[in-house]
């Protein structure tokens, strides 16, 4: 049975790994676009994840999931190669790791007294 539930779970895994595309930066580079003659290439924080598993108490199962945050694009221009940040998201990011800092700071003081 051991045998028949690990063959069963690698297959389970092989098949979300292929529903995973091409792991390279090219998930975090988009195409190269052209608006009003001028070209960008899109810029992205990507984070993906999946993972199976089984038990003879709840059965088996697998899934996954991913988040894709606009951070900004590199933009071509007379100047060169310049990145332009997403404003917009970038506050949006930073929201949680401020909010951390904070909490963080406000622990150590308050242990500190």
């Amino acid at each position: 049975m051991a045998e028949t539930t690990q063959t069963s779970r690698d297959r389970l895994t092989e098949k979300l790994a292929a529903g995973v595309p091409d792991r390279s930066v090219r998930l975090a580079y988009g195409d190269k676009q052209t608006v009003d003659s001028v070209e960008f290439v899109p810029v992205a924080l990507v984070a993906y994840g999946f993972g199976a598993g089984d038990s003879d108490e709840y059965g088996s199962g697998g899934g996954g999931g991913g988040s894709a945050i606009p951070v900004g694009a590199y933009i071509g221009g007379a100047d060169g190669l310049r990145f332009r940040p997403n404003t917009i998201a970038l506050l949006a990011v930073s929201i949680p790791v401020i909010c951390t800092l904070g909490w963080s700071i406000a622990k150590i003081i308050k242990a500190a007294s």
